[in-house]
């Protein structure tokens, strides 16, 4: 039985030559992303499969994948950008958490891009828009992009293979590895078990040592045939683009994303970091309080997983560029691509209270989630490492992004996405967060869901949004 599964699967590769993000959903635990899509007006409709795209590639092109069709609509009247940043204050208010950076945009605009609370409880300075914060995890989607721009460059494709970049690599299955491709790997199908490596990897062990180990790991299925979280893995795509490129990887990014972008607080790496004029240190809790620590650098060793640091002022720009507002730099089609739902993820609607009442459904794409929020597509990521946590979110029915960050271990700021969430697209109010989301006293300063001119950002000689002088913060 095994073998003839073997030879369906081969025979159904060899059958793809030239087809972009190849799914593996038939299984019982894959359940189908329940949004609608249309087919491409040039493709028959059998070429899209419930959650799961087929794709034609040339070489040297980007598919014309067409997303979920959805009527671009403004934000619930309800939606207020101060009462957000309202919240995001009173989160940091007596240290609850020490410091916190959001970026909300909007139909092309920035809306908000502000600090709050403080950088160091140890050397307290005020959070502004242009602190750096680690992104952990939120750098998948950064690795997913650079890829694609790659590929619309033609100098890769989504079926290549790895092992055309990496000859020497092995797992435990024979032969799997030289079938992984580069889109399997952006989008969490490896094969391995979930997160391989991870504790080695926390323990100093060395990018290239853990590659070789690979070789060992448990396979939890053949390439492309199931969903399973990586970060080592998930860096393999590194060695990919520099190989297509000539370029090491975090160069690669800061030529085709961050500087085009005007992402000028940007950076990979402890050296990144570091470097930056203003960073907020990460915090693990002591006693009653915070304590800060230098940065560890065991997760930056896998930079296309997790090495990415960026202020408010610089998310911002990237969620203008990931909601199509930068075509010159991220095409439309590519921005399909990446969004477009590849392996379901069911165990993504248990979790928090917010995720359990809302998705109806999950998936994994090119560096990104992709949920059913309440019959609602939002495209989005979590990250986590030590003393840092941060989220971010598209929701493109209504032009609205938010990217949170915070430099504590606390789920506290978590319940702040879902709230602008709910208040974007008119759900009932919900209490994803302890603190009182909306008081009445916001409601006081008018009725207006445009913010006042001393809450926008202004244009400061960095070329980002600054800090208005209302952000400081009691020490």
């Amino acid at each position: 039985m095994k073998d003839n599964k073997r030879g369906r699967r081969l025979t159904w590769r060899s059958g793809l030559t030239g087809v972009l993000l190849p799914m593996a959903l038939a299984t019982s635990a894959q359940t189908p992303l329940r949004w609608n899509t249309q087919p491409v007006p040039s493709m028959p409709a059998a070429t899209l499969q419930p959650a799961a795209r087929i794709l034609p590639t040339a070489p040297a092109s980007i598919p014309a994948y067409l997303p979920p069709v959805e009527e671009v609509m403004a934000p619930s009247s309800d939606f207020n950008v101060r009462q957000f940043e309202a919240i995001a204050q009173e989160l940091v208010a007596n240290q609850r958490v020490p410091g916190l950076a959001m970026a909300i945009v909007q139909g092309g605009r920035v809306l908000s891009a502000r600090g709050y609370g403080i950088t160091d409880v140890g050397n307290a300075e005020p959070v502004d828009a242009h602190t750096v914060f680690r992104l952990a995890s939120l750098s998948k989607a950064f690795a997913g992009t650079v890829t694609g721009l790659l590929v619309n460059e033609g100098s890769l494709r989504w079926d290549s293979r790895v092992a055309d970049y990496m000859p020497s690599l092995q797992f435990s299955d024979p032969g799997a590895a030289q079938q992984l491709t580069v889109a399997e790997v952006l989008s969490q199908r490896v094969g391995l078990t979930h997160n391989a490596y991870d504790r080695e990897l926390e323990s100093n062990v060395d990018y290239n040592t853990l590659v070789q180990k690979l070789a060992y790991a448990p396979m939890k299925c053949a390439p492309g045939e199931c969903y399973s979280y990586q970060n080592v893995a998930f860096s393999l795509v590194g060695n990919v683009v520099y190989g297509a490129s000539g370029q090491f990887f975090s160069e690669a990014v800061t030529r085709r994303i961050f500087k085009p972008l005007g992402m000028n607080d940007a950076s990979y790496g402890l050296e990144g970091i570091e470097a930056s004029p203003s960073w907020a240190r990460p915090h693990v809790r002591a006693g009653g309080g915070w304590r800060s620590l230098t940065p560890k650098p065991t997760y930056y060793r896998v930079a296309p997983a997790a090495g990415v640091n960026a202020s408010a002022s610089d998310m911002a720009q990237w969620l203008l560029a990931q909601s199509g507002h930068r075509p010159d730099v991220l095409p439309a089609p590519l921005l399909a691509t990446l969004h477009a739902p590849v392996v379901a993820t069911p165990g993504e609607t248990r979790g928090s209270s917010w995720r359990r009442q809302r998705l109806n459904a999950a998936g994994y794409g090119i560096g990104w989630r992709i949920y059913d929020y309440a019959g609602h597509r939002v495209i989005f990521h979590g990250g986590a490492v030590q003393g840092y946590r941060g989220a971010i979110a598209l929701l493109p029915q209504r032009d609205l992004g938010v990217a949170i960050l915070w430099n504590g271990e606390s789920s506290l700021p978590s319940g702040l996405l879902p709230t602008i969430l709910d208040r974007a697209i008119g759900l009932p109010a919900q209490r994803w967060l302890d603190v009182d989301p909306f008081p009445d006293v916001l409601y006081a300063e008018g009725e207006s869901n445009e913010p006042s001119r001393a809450h926008l950002p202004h244009a400061d000689k960095r070329g980002g949004a600054q800090t208005s002088s209302a952000n400081a913060n009691p020490r």
